[in-house]
């Protein structure tokens, strides 16, 4: 069950960072290109706000994987000790 869990948490990882460095970079060519319209500003906080809610509820999935996959492996524990 261990095993499980690493690979729960690798693949929350993996699909974590790429969003995080894709909306890094983004931002930055947004910065370097200069002057931004408000109307660009308020599409960049809206697409920012939406990225935010979609890994909250990432962070979410993953941390119910850990404790079913942590319940799981207690109750293996459990029922070897039987």
């Amino acid at each position: 069950m261990k095993e499980a869990l690493i690979v729960a948490i690798i693949f929350g990882s993996i699909v974590l960072i790429p969003a995080v460095i894709g909306g890094t970079i983004l931002m930055s060519i947004k910065l370097l290109k200069g002057g931004t319209s408000r109307k660009d500003q308020a599409e960049d906080s809206k697409i920012i706000q939406e990225i935010y809610q979609g890994l909250s509820r990432m962070e979410e999935r993953v941390e119910s994987l850990e404790t079913i996959l942590l319940d799981q492996d207690k109750k293996d524990h459990k029922d070897e000790k039987l």
